[in-house]
Formats: structure tokens, C-alpha cells, sequence
């Protein structure tokens, strides 16, 4: 027998050799772009409009200030 941990053909990558080697990056490439946030201006979190709706209520009512609102806007878009 050859010995090699291979079984003979193709070798290398768990028996696929060069084109196992691409489909694995392939497949770690598209999780990676799966998972990366959104670019498209849309808030990261869903609550977050809810939580600004609020605060713009707050605001109308006379609850809080202009700066309180904005201090608080900014510190939920963080």
C-alpha cells in the first residue's frame, strides 16, 4: 500500500485536493457576508425606532428637554 493518510487519489483537503480547498473558503466567505451588518442606512436594532418614537413623544409632551432628547438620541444610536 502507499502509507499516505490520503487513500491514494486526489490527496490533500480531506480527500478533495485544490477544489475541496476553494469550495471550503467559498462556503466560509458567504457566511462571512451572511453575517456582516446591513450598509442600507437601516437601524441595526428594531427596537431602536421604537425607543426614538418614544423619546420624540417624550419630547412633544414637555417631559424632557431639546438637549435631554438629543443626548439620549445620540446615546441609543451608539
Amino acid at each position: 500500500m502507499n502509507g499516505g493518510m490520503s487513500g491514494g487519489m486526489g490527496g490533500g483537503f480531506f480527500g478533495f485536493g485544490f477544489i475541496g480547498i476553494i469550495i471550503m473558503l467559498a462556503i466560509i466567505a458567504i457566511l462571512v457576508w451572511m453575517m456582516k451588518p446591513s450598509s442600507n442606512g437601516k437601524p441595526k436594532n428594531p427596537s431602536s425606532n421604537k425607543s426614538i418614537d418614544t423619546l420624540k413623544e417624550r419630547l412633544a409632551r414637555g417631559e424632557i428637554s431639546e438637549e435631554e432628547y438629543d443626548r439620549m438620541k445620540r446615546k441609543l444610536n451608539e
